[in-house]
């Protein structure tokens, strides 16, 4: 059973930076895709960011530059390094996951291409 565990999530103001982290089990699965969403209020889920088991990344264009996604395979856990936090990043940050079945299957920012979810973590940004 995979459990996606959220952490690092508070309160900070404009400009400020703050590390989201995502504590990863029971997958085991050598082709995957790992993913960061978040809901603003009054909006739909997005996808902010993702990294596949080859470290490759894609960003949305709304954190592109900001933001970074990475991983800690030693500690199974997925980070999302956030710079420059502006009042449109208040949201709650979930992490996602799920394997890739076939070589042709990519890793996209898709809400409905991932099976596993985190419990979610409150990022507040003010001014």
């Amino acid at each position: 059973q995979v459990r996606l565990m959220e952490s690092g999530g508070g309160s900070v103001q404009s400009g400020g930076s703050l590390r989201l982290s995502c504590a990863v089990s029971g997958f085991t699965t050598g082709r995957y895709c790992m993913g960061w969403f978040r809901q603003r209020p009054g909006k739909e889920r997005e996808g902010i960011a993702n990294i596949d088991h080859d470290d490759h990344t894609i960003y949305a264009e709304s954190v592109k530059g900001r933001f970074t996604i990475s991983k800690d395979n030693a500690k199974n856990t997925v980070l999302l390094t956030m710079n420059n936090l502006q009042p449109e990043d208040n949201a709650i940050y979930y992490c996602a996951a799920h394997d890739l079945k076939s070589t042709v299957q990519i890793c996209t920012l898709i809400s409905t291409d991932f099976n596993d979810w985190g419990q979610g973590t409150q990022v507040t940004v003010s001014t």
